[in-house]
């Protein structure tokens, strides 16, 4: 028995419509289709920008540093520290960066270029972390200097000297540090920290650290 083609008709149109009606709310929520290409998604919202540095990190030698004064296409350079501590950088000429913060040496950098330009509005970042050295000695499994690329707290020295050994003083470390020439001594309760008791005293180590195990 053949078809009734007037049903087929009807089929026909009613399949048609709901592809229009289809195709009319993909444009809407997507934008054009192409015929043969599946609707692209909603756009991703934009990455979130990178965490900040650690504010009083200390620039040491191998350090790459970017530094740009805003409106000044000229005055944009990527630096690398050298080994005596020093960088050159336009209209500036020398500055002595190694053992400051990006604060300070931005303070520095426009306050020296304001003698030729006007509110010079400068930007100084920490591109990469090559020169953070920091030493664990004592009773730890696997004493020594450590460089590391990133920003190491004292549990994560101490995880990279292999831990504490069994006889190990854990309440009596301390932290010697370098500021303005003089030894600074930071104590280091490891039961209290591990207890999550008096996290402050887990403190990003810098360039030069010595992290001392009884």
């Amino acid at each position: 028995m053949k078809p009734n083609r007037p049903i087929e008709i009807v089929l026909a149109a009613a399949i048609a419509l709901c592809s229009a009606a289809a195709l009319a709310q993909l444009q809407t929520e997507y934008g054009p289709v192409t015929a043969g290409a599946q609707p692209s998604a909603p756009a991703a919202p934009a990455a979130e920008k990178a965490p900040v540095a650690v504010p009083d990190y200390r620039v040491g030698p191998e350090d790459v540093l970017d530094i740009s004064v805003w409106k000044e296409d000229a005055l944009k350079k990527e630096v690398v520290v050298r080994p005596d501590g020093g960088v050159s950088f336009p209209l500036v000429g020398e500055v002595h960066a190694a053992g400051k913060t990006a604060e300070e040496l931005r303070a520095e950098i426009s306050e020296r270029l304001k003698k030729m330009i006007n509110d010079p509005v400068v930007s100084v970042s920490v591109l990469k972390v090559a020169a953070n050295r920091i030493y664990v000695i004592g009773r730890v499994n696997r004493p020594g200097e450590f460089t590391t690329g990133r920003y190491v707290d004292v549990l994560q020295a101490l995880t990279m000297a292999g831990g504490l050994t069994p006889f190990a003083s854990e309440n009596d470390i301390k932290i010697v540090r370098k500021d303005q020439g003089k030894d600074v001594v930071l104590p280091f309760r490891y039961a209290e920290v591990r207890e999550g008791v008096n996290l402050e005293q887990n403190v990003t180590l810098r360039n030069g650290d010595v992290v001392i195990v009884p």
